[in-house]
């Protein structure tokens, strides 16, 4: 299923060019009068064909701003010059700016559409397979009518009502129809029927990573459960929909049993880089049910738009979110030791979103959040006070320098670093400073903890290169989808009610404290409050309990704007908890569906149309 890079394809070619004589590169004779067409009727052809599908998900997945920024979670830098000069990212902001030109819109509708189009030729080019076993023909159109219902999914979610092509197109048109979005979404739902009839279970399926009866059994949970929603009555949703979603989530905890502990999912990694140990990674856990595939030869690690062009080859996600280590005391500069975004779109974690978590009992923010931050080499005569030059330390490797305290256990004047006039010798920094911070002789302007849930040792700095595959769907959500939708009205599951199925989940993050009561802010948002609340489901489970779960849980995990529109908590939500659409954001129930790309309908004969308010 792996794609080789072009860089190695062009350099394969100048070998050849170079090692050729005249007379044979010159030579007119034909090496292969092979069509398309000829070969995708082969098996092997149409096998590559198919596998072409599972390369285009890693560039989907590298296209993330539609999904994570401008929601409640996640964020840009520099909050705090918002309304002084500073517009910040339309993205946050949703402002004029958000037009139909946003380059984000543009690839991530580009990208779909290429998927759609991929799958529509194995679709369409079946019957034409020749000397291929029926049954393993049927398991490969089914695996891509699964790939092209979970592109249209993500397209009707972000767009509404579009273009629905189900054939190959054979000659250039620029003839599109708009569909309504009820009617896509059933076309999702038939092909995902189609494709759980003849996939593999996971144990029968002879190769791991294609798409199987539990993936498909997963997206139509998810489908169910948001059609169900029927966002602004047109989806055709009903409350059938609820019920049909516990069932299917119900199949896949059957199959997918949970992880015993969380940080077991994602690469396993020291806090401290001068104590890591590199352990053996192991990213096939049984609680994944589809996951995008990366490989441990970076010439089939690739994709179609590697580098230079688009993406970096590899899984990129161990560099994406903030902060940053190269100007702490004691770091040995730019390595890959605590490797940064390196340039790219950053992901910043909102502050409100740690106050999600209890910072003792859950041991997902240990995991997710580096909250000290070490000296890898000495540092001899160190000021630690720009306003007292003659006072100097000395800082040994290991030594910390700085300090992120937990939400709840903010530090005092006094026992913050001297940079301020505290007592500790190193910086320490309360949720309230990070994100907006002037530079210090600790840290760069505008430091904030290190979000390391995909972190992944052992990689050179500013690359990409992981080899860690990216979970899109796993179990653990399939019990916080169950709860949703028995909270809306279906029956309870296998399992019991909602809270049965939300707790399962909770009490999988608190590990050796199962059962007790995490605590997390009453108001997220407002840093100044130290109420707590307990997210133990205990009678009270509603959908911003839910939603709150689901940021813990999938914090990074290609789902949250989806999550918001979904529920239609987008408003609410985002305009308190991201701190630039709270200053100067004009977010809008026009944001509940994306601009259509306008080279899209430039393009169009008739004209497809622009979206309400674009």
């Amino acid at each position: 299923m792996k794609k080789i890079n072009r860089r190695y394809i062009l350099a394969l070619v100048f070998l050849t060019l170079f090692s050729t004589s005249c007379d044979d590169f010159l030579n007119e004779n034909s090496v292969s009068l092979q069509t398309t067409g000829d070969y995708y009727a082969t098996e092997q052809g149409f096998e590559d064909l198919v596998r072409s599908n599972y390369t285009k998900l890693r560039e989907i997945h590298k296209e993330r701003d539609l999904v994570m920024m401008g929601t409640d979670v996640f964020t840009s830098l520099a909050w705090d010059e918002a309304g002084a000069g500073n517009q910040g990212s339309e993205l946050n902001v949703y402002d004029a700016r958000f037009t139909p030109n946003v380059g984000a819109a543009e690839k991530l509708w580009d990208l779909l559409y290429s998927q759609i189009s991929r799958t529509n030729t194995v679709i369409s080019r079946q019957e034409d397979v020749q000397d291929m076993d029926p049954g393993t023909l049927a398991t490969r159109v089914g695996e891509s009518k699964f790939l092209r219902a979970y592109a249209y999914f993500l397209a009707v979610q972000q767009w509404g009502d579009i273009p629905m092509p189900l054939e190959e197109f054979t000659t250039s048109t620029r003839e599109v129809t708009k569909v309504p979005a009820a009617q896509v979404y059933d076309q999702i739902i038939l092909d995902l029927e189609e494709a759980e009839a003849v996939l593999p279970t996971r144990a029968n399926s002879p190769e791991y990573g294609r798409a199987t009866k539990g993936a498909a059994q997963f997206l139509l949970a998810r489908v169910h459960l948001t059609r169900g929603w029927n966002f602004d009555n047109s989806l055709g949703g009903t409350a059938a929909d609820f019920d049909k979603a516990v069932e299917y989530a119900d199949m896949v905890i059957a199959d997918y049993p949970l992880e015993s502990e969380y940080k077991n999912l994602f690469p396993l990694h020291a806090e401290n880089p001068l104590e890591e140990t590199f352990p053996a990674q192991n990213d096939q856990s049984a609680e994944i049910v589809f996951a995008v595939q990366y490989s441990d030869n970076i010439l089939t690690n690739g994709s179609d738009n590697d580098e230079p062009s688009e993406y970096q080859i590899g899984n990129d996600y161990h560099s994406l979110f903030g902060g940053d280590a190269e100007d702490i005391p004691g770091s040995p500069g730019r390595t890959g030791d605590y490797n940064r975004h390196g340039g790219r779109n950053t992901y910043i974690t909102t502050p409100a979103t740690y106050r999600l978590f209890d910072p003792t009992l859950d041991t997902r923010y240990h995991h997710n959040f580096v909250e000290a931050m070490y000296a890898l080499n000495d540092v001899a005569d160190f000021v630690p006070d720009l306003d007292d030059p003659g006072t100097t330390i000395n800082i040994a490797t290991g030594d910390t320098v700085l300090y992120f305290p937990p939400w709840n256990n903010p530090a005092s004047d006094a026992d913050k670093g001297m940079d301020v006039g505290g007592s500790k010798p190193y910086a320490v920094l309360n949720l309230d400073e990070i994100g907006i911070k002037a530079a210090g002789p600790y840290y760069k302007e505008n430091i904030t903890p290190l979000m390391w849930k995909f972190w992944e040792p052992g990689l050179p700095y500013d690359e990409a290169q992981g080899t860690f595959d990216f979970a899109v769907f796993r179990s653990a959500e399939a019990y916080l989808i169950a709860a949703e939708a028995i909270l809306k009205g279906a029956a309870s599951g296998d399992l019991g009610g909602a809270e049965v199925y939300y707790n399962t989940i909770v009490d999988r993050a608190l590990g050796a404290n199962a059962g007790s009561n995490p605590l997390r802010a009453a108001e997220p948002a407002n840093l100044a409050s130290m109420t707590t609340v307990s997210y133990r489901a205990s009678g009270n489970l509603d959908i911003d309990m839910i939603l709150d779960e689901r940021a813990r849980e999938l914090l990074g995990e290609y789902s949250r704007w989806y999550d918001l529109k979904r529920t239609e908590k987008l408003i609410e939500r985002t305009s308190v908890m991201n701190p630039w659409t709270a200053a100067i954001g004009e977010l809008s129930a026009t944001h509940y569906l994306r601009p259509i790309p306008q080279k899209e309908i430039d393009r169009s004969i008739p004209s497809i149309g622009q979206n309400d308010g674009y």
